[in-house]
């Protein structure tokens, strides 16, 4: 079904914008997180991202027009779709958000009214509330502060890193000025428009003003007491987050521009605030540029050792439980996969498959210099032509239609802190081993610093999912959806086998296909295993 894009608010000020460039035509393949417009806003020109996938199939403001929040702004569908209704209703929208911005604007003075606070802000201050940083965002967790109260903020400076239903987001401000205020702590949740933080000259008395323009949200610290820490701080110098931790910030059209040249951001000299990469920086960017500045850089500190989680002494004989707070993925997680659960009519296929040529065999390939592949690595590289040879496992369920894909993309889960991601191997079956080892080792390091873009973790068509490396002997995932299997790989054991009617030692790995039964029926799924079976018990025949 189609869904319509409207003018988003990128700012707290922002009534209208005007487009500045279309980086999408219609007729083009949207992923989510691929960057549709840049967008001029009342204070800066911001990049716009989809959060839906499909084909471009209408573009309601062009190159250079303006127009209100909420206008019809795009379209996005299935190929072909009509969408002359929603096209002709959609000049009504910003009528309608006039509408509903009009109800909260009354709230707003009604209360700045009942209360005896002041109604006016002070000169130069301004409430900086939380943004809303996806079309399905309600509400949003500071998983980190950059600056502090007190801190000197320019236009354009990262204040914080936003945790929200899909990925952790910096957040820039669009105002300059001292940050004289925090409302939401680090680890904090708060809905969206809750009181972020306050901005405004050094020194001003902003006794009342977030009580006054908070809404909804959880209850910020207490005004009077950051007062008197902006009087009492002074500014400190700016640090560039490069330095630490090898942490790279770079703007969403940055990093597209280098992903689609294959240009490593860590090569990238950033010229914007606190060393940050922008578009010009990666289009001006020449490998012997970088190659002539890396021998200036200093080598890092070594940073001290985080210090161990302390558990809290329980005496024996005494209850105690502890109460976590779920982060935004871990929500995102628990929906999904009880979506895809209670959706998708599970069934699973399991088979034993020999390893020991593959042992053989990986242990030739590694004797190459510079060379690492695991055996996660193979079993991707033979999912991959299995599924080359066995499409129908390689689709999707739809209620109208069901789609078969013949480009192969693999999601490799990968454990992190909070839950579980799934980062994406584009063309998996054109990639060699070392490619592939590589890749993932890349995306993983992403992942569990939370560095993946939203594009990183889009468009796969199917999944793998390996315990192996904990000892687990065999394992049922649950398929990650819009995908129609995911597989299950478990350790490799050695343990006694049946050969030629003699009995030896041989090295087993047991591989369990979750199938939705909707797409994929039984004969599929046991014809593309025993393709596997044949890839991985022989390798060489991967090849041919």
């Amino acid at each position: 079904m189609a869904t319509k894009i409207t003018m988003p608010r990128l700012s707290d000020t922002m009534t209208e914008g005007t487009v500045a460039t279309w980086l999408k035509k219609v007729g083009d393949k949207v992923s989510e997180g691929d960057i549709l417009a840049e967008i001029e806003t009342d204070k800066a020109t911001m990049e716009f991202e989809s959060f839906n996938a499909g084909t471009l199939l209408y573009i309601g403001i062009k190159e250079g027009e303006t127009a209100a929040v909420d206008s019809l702004l795009a379209i996005i569908g299935k190929e072909g779709e009509d969408i002359s209704g929603l096209i002709s209703g959609g000049n009504s929208a910003p009528a309608t958000a006039e509408v509903k911005a009009e109800a909260p604007a009354q709230a707003e003075t009604q209360q700045l009214t009942d209360n005896s606070q002041p109604t006016t802000l002070p000169k130069g201050v301004v409430v900086v509330t939380m943004p809303r940083l996806s079309d399905t965002m309600t509400e949003g967790t500071v998983a980190t502060w950059l600056k502090k109260v007190g801190d000197e903020v320019k236009e354009g400076d990262i204040l914080a890193e936003i945790e929200t239903d899909k990925a952790t987001m910096e957040f820039e401000s669009f105002n300059a000025g001292t940050l004289l205020f925090i409302g939401i702590n680090e680890g904090q949740s708060a809905p969206v428009d809750s009181v972020l933080a306050i901005i405004g000259p050094a020194g001003t008395d902003i006794n009342g003003i977030a009580e006054n323009y908070k809404k909804g949200g959880a209850a910020p610290a207490a005004a009077p007491a950051a007062t008197e820490q902006v009087a009492t701080t002074a500014p400190v110098a700016e640090t560039t987050q490069t330095a630490d931790g090898g942490r790279i910030f770079a703007s969403p059209l940055a990093k597209q521009i280098a992903k689609d040249k294959g240009i490593n951001l860590s090569q990238v000299k950033g010229s914007g605030e606190n060393g940050r990469i922008t578009k010009s920086d990666v289009e001006n960017f020449t490998p012997s540029a970088a190659a002539q500045t890396a021998p200036a850089v200093a080598p890092s500190t070594p940073q001290a050792a985080p210090a161990p989680t302390v558990k809290p002494f329980v005496p024996a004989g005494e209850k105690f439980s502890e109460e976590i707070k779920n982060s935004q993925m871990r929500k995102t997680i628990a929906r999904r996969l009880a979506e895809s659960k209670f959706t998708a009519p599970h069934y699973y296929l399991t088979i034993e498959v020999a390893m020991d040529e593959a042992m053989k065999s990986r242990a030739v390939i590694n004797t190459v210099p510079d060379t690492k592949v695991s055996f996660n690595d193979m079993v991707v590289k033979a999912c991959a032509m299995a599924l080359k040879k066995h499409p129908q496992v390689n689709s999707q369920w739809r209620e109208d239609a069901m789609i078969i894909n013949h480009h192969v993309n693999i999601g490799v889960a990968v454990a992190v802190e909070d839950g579980l991601v799934v980062p994406v191997l584009n063309f998996t079956d054109q990639m060699s081993l070392t490619q592939i080892g590589a890749s993932v080792r890349d995306l993983a390091g992403k992942a569990k610093n939370k560095k993946l873009t939203p594009a990183e973790m889009d468009g796969s068509t199917f999944t793998v999912s390996n315990l192996g490396m904990f000892g687990i002997q065999s394992f049922t995932s649950i398929i990650n959806q819009p995908n129609s299997a995911i597989l299950s790989v478990g350790a490799i054991e050695e343990k006694p086998v049946v050969r030629n009617g003699q009995i030896v030692v041989g090295n087993t790995m047991t591989l369990t296909l979750a199938c939705d039964h909707r797409t994929v029926d039984g004969a599929t799924g046991a014809q593309f295993l025993q393709t596997l079976r044949i890839f991985l018990e022989n390798p060489v025949t991967m090849l041919a």
